[in-house]
């Protein structure tokens, strides 16, 4: 709610495993047993048994049933989207207080925030519940824990028997990946979280030309045009929201191919300590961060690298924000025609876009601020339609899982919402660039959209990690983010002549339109 200032979040954490909803489900029972023996293993395996005079098995049972304790606290990942509920502003001797035998003002200590003026706790009943927790843990396990952290966080960066039996849990059995990457892969990845805009700028020396900037630009302003054009002719949303609508769409920021300013790295690099190189460099990071406390927020900055394939929107910046790493083909290609590159990357725009409208996104205005500007009457009628979008997605079965693995339609909302909002917009826009050389779009130009966006989402995945995935992504399965989304639109259905009884088709009156 103070957008220009930087600010200390704190957030739930302390699970080694991905949700808390693993801790309870019946369907993550075989993992909890498989994640504890794990512990056992790594923690013989580190010396933690030899170091506290413990038994292996008998410190992971007592770490098992400290996560347990803390996942039951945890709130789950639909909770943890609500933009409203998750800002709660307190002093640090509030938040201290509630908090109670856990000593977060000792933390705050620690971490060099003790001087915050205030601090945004996103899960209250969490902090409560960790001091309860923290009360009745054993000093000894949750030593043992704090322990078994430490080494676990280095353990890509030291012997690879440490490192391979924490992938042993972490790639293979949670995600079924068979085998570590290549060293040098791993090597280009650390460097990569290190040393971001450093490789950044090299990359886009070599492979980001400024035409492709340019152009891409010049299809941002096609989609807030449309976007704008959009929200004008909306018959479910009132004049004075509308109004509203119009002005945070004017004070977008869009980024694109990498910043304008480099940043800088302090930290202290020797060829001879991998370690320490990470250990120098994680400090270096959050001095600057901790640093910044109380200071005006750098519009100017970039919170992902231009070798990124990705986008975001930030709502408290009420940025997009496209790096170079997307801005290739098959999203863009500076020699495709306005159909390829509008289904493609002009939906990724159209998405990172819609986010800013989307069921969080919209509660935050132009200026980043959180606040309600919507009437009562036009959220309830959004919210009908969000509604009616989770409803679509909850029953969804990714192709070879079982029917337990269904999506997750109020966790997949927002970025449903985006997907859905930004291919419709892609579409008005790419009929809007065509009318402006005097032509219509014909079937092969919606042939060629259409295939461009159902192949920007072609991705090979192993089921363990698609299971993984429906739990804690906020994203549908790539599948659906292709076809769900094209069935609600009329122009799939014109383009292509779907009708009843086909796999593709949707009836009309249950189509979801909303942007």
């Amino acid at each position: 709610k103070d957008p220009d200032t930087y600010v200390l979040y704190v957030h739930q954490s302390g699970l080694g495993l991905p949700d808390e909803s693993y801790y309870r489900e019946d369907q993550h029972a075989e993992v909890r047993t498989q994640y504890t023996d794990h512990l056992a293993r790594f923690i013989a395996l580190t010396g933690v048994d030899a170091r506290t005079g413990r038994d292996a098995q008998e410190i992971a049972q007592a770490l098992m049933a400290f996560e347990t304790s803390l996942a039951q606290r945890h709130w789950d990942v639909v909770e943890t989207r609500d933009a409203q509920k998750t800002y709660n502003r307190m002093t640090p001797a509030e938040a201290a207080q509630t908090a109670g035998a856990f000593a977060l003002g000792t933390w705050l200590e620690g971490v060099g925030a003790a001087d915050a003026p205030h601090v945004i706790i996103g899960e209250p009943s969490f902090l409560s519940g960790l001091g309860e927790v923290w009360a009745q843990t054993p000093l000894e396990d949750l030593q043992a824990w704090a322990m078994l952290g430490t080494v676990q966080a280095f353990a890509p960066y030291v012997a690879d028997e440490v490192l391979q039996a924490n992938f042993d849990f972490y790639g293979r059995t949670l995600s079924g990946v068979p085998q570590v990457r290549d060293r040098w892969k791993r090597g280009v990845s650390l460097v990569e979280s290190l040393l971001g805009e450093a490789v950044g700028r090299i990359y886009v020396e070599q492979e980001f030309p400024r035409s492709s900037k340019d152009a891409i630009a010049e299809l941002v302003d096609s989609l807030i045009d449309a976007y704008d054009s959009s929200i004008r002719t909306l018959d479910w949303m009132g004049e004075e929201t509308k109004g509203r609508a119009l002005e945070k769409l004017r004070l977008f920021t869009p980024k694109v191919g990498y910043p304008d300013r480099w940043r800088e790295y302090p930290a202290e690099i020797r060829a001879d300590d991998l370690v320490g190189n990470v250990r120098r460099s994680a400090q270096a990071e959050h001095d600057r961060q901790i640093g910044r406390l109380g200071q005006p927020i750098d519009r100017t900055e970039w919170l992902m690298t231009p070798q990124t394939v990705n986008a975001y929107y930030h709502p408290v910046m009420n940025e997009i924000v496209f790096p170079a790493a997307i801005l290739q083909p098959p999203f863009f290609d500076p020699e495709a025609s306005d159909a390829q590159n509008l289904g493609a990357i002009g939906a990724v725009i159209g998405h990172e876009i819609g986010h800013g409208f989307d069921d969080q996104g919209s509660r935050y205005d132009g200026r980043g601020t959180l606040t309600d500007w919507w009437t009562e009457e036009d959220r309830a009628r959004f919210d009908e339609q969000t509604r009616s979008l989770i409803d679509q997605f909850e029953v969804l079965v990714p192709r070879g899982l079982g029917p337990d693995d269904h999506v997750n339609g109020a966790l997949t909302i927002g970025e449903n919402i985006g997907d859905l909002g930004g291919l419709s917009i892609a579409w008005k826009a790419l009929k809007a660039r065509t009318a402006a050389r005097g032509e219509e779009v014909t079937a092969e130009d919606g042939r060629v959209f259409f295939e461009a966006w159902a192949r920007a989402w072609q991705t090979a995945m192993r089921d363990e990690e698609r299971r993984r995935r429906l739990t804690v992504d906020p994203h549908s399965p790539e599948e659906f983010r292709c076809n769900q989304i094209v069935k609600n639109m009329d122009a799939f259905a014109e383009v292509y002549g779907t009708r009843e009884g086909d796999g593709m088709w949707l009836a009309p009156e249950e189509r979801v339109s909303i942007w």
